[in-house]
């Protein structure tokens, strides 16, 4: 009888360890997206232990919005691990940061997940992936369309039932008016704007969905060329950077085409994958546009499936990154991983080579 109570006490004792909440750290508030980390309904999943923000009134401002404590500000994020001793860190600064929150962070052992895109460029992406795997931490990137419910129907039907065949062209769509235009913040925009904080503008910010969209679809590898084309429709907007982006990747057997574009009348995230028995059409809803065949049946249908929301902690980004940390979920070659995100990177760098040169660039 005692050793059954032994063993209960014990089991409950698992439990609350592993129901703790992750400690999270916050590195930077000059990105909007961090409002999705503050105005998260409390699932006790997720602690926030520290902010780090060198702007003291910016972090205050924000602090004081979503009723959280003016002592989780710290000046540095030095000042802010030191502490607080976080478990984690989402990092909410400008692309060109996300290099100095990984050389902080990774030798003391702290995982890391950056806003969408992994870094500002190759050079950037290749110290990070070192730091990550000398260290041993996760590094992940979080991008709004791997919470697509379509998109992760959309991979088992390629993936699993091998519904539409190989694929053979990916178009993404992914724009709006522009960040100025939809009321993005100063802080963001002082950033968003620049070629080097950056690393360019519709190009890097809506160029990178599609990028780890198709690199996903193809299971990480490479494709052989890219080859881009930018403009300035709005130069007086957006001096310094461009504000209308085409990529095109080719493949062996296969083309992506990604349109970024900050001059759409209207909010657009959504992708055509078509394949050699079919199509599907994806976005942000519950439902995908689907049309299957063997390819003799020309009025073959296309038919509107209804989807059912994703469950906890694949809906969630931050859920999604206590999981991986937990040990619960294996990131690899998944939308959040370092491998596809690699790549990512390296697609956006030859983007923007293609784009100031004319030429196609070839990887090789």
């Amino acid at each position: 009888m005692k050793s059954l109570s032994v063993f209960v006490l014990l089991l409950i004792g698992s439990l609350l360890v592993e129901a703790k909440p992750l400690r999270l750290g916050i590195a930077g508030f000059t990105h909007d997206h961090v409002h999705q980390i503050l105005s998260r309904p409390d699932k006790g999943d997720v602690e926030i232990v520290g902010v780090a923000e060198p702007n003291r009134d910016l972090a205050m401002r924000y602090l004081k919005r979503y009723k959280l404590s003016e002592k989780l500000w710290y000046p540095s994020l030095e000042a802010m691990i030191a502490a607080t001793q976080p478990e984690a860190v989402c990092a909410f600064n400008s692309i060109y940061e996300h290099k100095q929150v990984v050389e902080i962070c990774a030798p003391k052992g702290i995982h890391v997940m950056v806003e969408k895109p992994l870094a500002v460029n190759r050079e950037h992406a290749e110290a990070m992936v070192k730091l990550a795997q000398k260290h041993k931490i996760q590094l992940l990137t979080n991008f709004e369309t791997t919470w697509y419910a379509s998109h992760q129907e959309a991979y088992r039907m390629i993936k699993e039932q091998n519904a539409l065949g190989e694929i053979r062209k990916v178009v993404v769509h992914d724009g709006h008016k522009g960040p100025r235009e939809i009321g993005c913040s100063e802080d963001f925009l002082s950033w968003l704007t620049d070629p080097v904080m950056n690393g360019g503008g519709a190009i890097i910010d809506f160029g990178c969905y599609g990028a780890n969209l198709m690199t996903w679809l193809m299971q990480g590898e490479r494709p052989l060329s890219v080859t881009a084309i930018t403009q300035q429709i709005k130069p007086a907007v957006y001096p310094k950077v461009d504000d209308e982006a085409t990529i095109i990747l080719t493949y062996p057997h296969a083309q992506a085409v990604i349109q970024a574009s900050w001059n759409w009348p209207f909010d657009r995230k959504d992708i055509e994958i078509y394949g050699q028995k079919g199509y599907v059409v994806c976005d942000k809803t519950l439902q995908m546009r689907v049309r299957q065949g063997d390819g003799a049946q020309r009025d073959a249908p296309e038919k509107l499936q209804t989807l059912t929301p994703l469950s906890a902690p694949y809906n969630d980004p931050f859920s999604y990154f206590g999981a991986v940390i937990k040990g619960e979920i294996t990131p690899k070659k998944d939308l959040s991983s370092l491998e596809i995100n690699q790549v990512v990177v390296e697609i956006l760098d030859a983007a923007v080579q293609s784009a100031k040169t004319g030429k196609s660039i070839i990887l090789k």
